[in-house]
């Protein structure tokens, strides 16, 4: 592949190019750490979010009835 400038931009190795056996198993390690701290956070959020949208919800029937014209 060429440049602008013509000079050639050097190859990248492939996705388990150059890295050693321990390097993807601790890749992996910390792949499956990631995930599972992911899926955590999505479950957390599942169980507060109907206690943030129920509140939402109050605090918009306030504002309407704060603001209603007789």
């Amino acid at each position: 592949m060429t440049d602008v400038t013509g000079e050639e931009t050097p190859q990248r190795p492939g996705p388990q190019g150059d890295i050693s056996p321990e390097q993807v198993r601790e890749h992996l390690r910390r792949r499956a750490i990631f995930l599972r701290e992911l899926a955590e956070a999505r479950e957390l959020r599942r169980r507060v979010t109907p206690h943030r949208s129920r509140r939402a919800r109050i605090h918009a029937q306030l504002r309407r009835r704060t603001f209603r014209l007789n």
